[in-house]
């Protein structure tokens, strides 16, 4: 298939409320008219990065000057006994949402396990197909490590709203034809059941291009890689966090978006630095939440306006920086927050939640 748009695939599409039509990024005739040319049907074995070579798996070999790798990641796949069953699904390619959509037509209940955001978006498409949805997951609060206990209480109460039921602190003991088995002994029927347990970055390439691998693709600012002339970018590329100074790889949509963007200026002689905010969008039902930042830890949690009504702007600060902001229905306020966030004004994101604790 042509380039298309992930997101959409637990979101609109597989709830049946955009057509088919919407996921490519292009028209067959945009990479004609732009003189770039697709090679499908076949995938890349390995890089000989010394003879800057691409080596095909139907023989082929693709010369370049300057070689971008945006592997992307791969869902992390359970050894559960019975997540090999033909009712068991994972969601990351078109395919595999095709997939969902036709089970869906003929299933009346479904197991999600994993209450990540696709997991989560996942339940919100199948409870939108009318399904009855079970989510099991071994955290206590969905979501919690990335927005914490509050917003996260809030997202789990959104999904309850709409029929969905949490078996939390619980993991799959073992799937059947018919149903998961939890640790805890209760049996969910299940005609459909989805796996949403994470991703992993598909490193392979880089490596056999000699790239330094750390939990990712290993990029200097400029998103190069330790090999000269090979970049990487999306959810391979981990990259020094301007604002923080760690290395970070981060598996957003807008910042692959954004990434390889940059490294196509780069790959042409350019050399700008990435320092965008990361920022990622998910919907539940007529919920939307919005995140700016990154902040795989924190000391503080800052609350602005009602998590439980559903409109708040939630900081989390380590020190004295405010290192990530979520927001629920002030769109305004996160769209000011990316803004001193780029510019690393830490004393303007705090007068920011002052503003919006004054308006609460």
């Amino acid at each position: 298939s042509v380039p298309y748009d992930r997101p959409n695939l637990s979101k609109d599409y597989l709830a049946g409320n955009a057509p088919e039509e919407w996921i490519p990024l292009r028209t067959p005739e945009f990479y004609e008219q732009h003189n770039i040319e697709l090679i499908r049907g076949t995938t890349v074995d390995a890089i000989d990065a010394a003879k800057k070579v691409a080596k095909l798996s139907d023989g082929r070999e693709v010369k370049f000057d300057r070689l971008l790798l945006a592997t992307g990641s791969e869902p992390i796949r359970l050894k559960t006994v019975g997540a090999d069953l033909p009712h068991v699904h994972y969601l990351r390619t078109l395919a595999d949402s095709r997939s969902i959509i036709e089970a869906a037509k003929s299933a009346k209940t479904a197991v999600v396990i994993g209450a990540s955001f696709i997991g989560l978006e996942v339940a919100a498409s199948l409870i939108a197909r009318g399904l009855s949805v079970n989510i099991v997951a071994p955290e206590k609060i969905p979501l919690e490590r990335v927005l914490g206990p509050e917003l996260g209480k809030f997202v789990q109460k959104t999904h309850e709203a709409k029929g969905v039921t949490f078996h939390l602190s619980r993991t799959a003991r073992d799937i059947s034809v018919t149903g998961v088995a939890l640790d805890d002994g209760i049996r969910l029927p299940a005609d459909l059941v989805v796996i949403g347990a994470g991703v992993r970055p598909l490193v392979s390439l880089a490596e056999s291009a000699g790239a330094a691998v750390n939990r990712g693709v290993v990029v200097d600012k400029y998103l190069e890689t330790s090999v000269p002339g090979v970049f990487a970018a999306g959810d391979i590329a981990r990259y020094p966090d301007p604002r923080t100074g760690a290395a970070v790889r981060i598996e957003h949509w807008a910042v692959a978006e954004r990434q390889g963007q940059l490294a196509a200026r780069n790959m042409i002689g350019m050399s700008e630095a990435f320092d965008s905010a990361p920022f990622f969008w998910s919907n539940h039902y007529d919920v939307g939440i919005g995140y700016v930042g990154h902040a795989e830890k924190w000391d503080a949690v800052r609350i602005a306006g009602d998590v439980g009504g559903g409109n708040c702007l939630v900081g989390y600060k380590s020190g004295e920086k405010t290192l990530a902001v979520a927001s629920v229905n002030r769109d305004k306020a996160s769209l000011e927050a990316e803004a001193l966030m780029e510019k690393s004004d830490w004393p303007g994101l705090d007068a920011l939640f002052k503003r919006e604790e004054s308006v609460s």
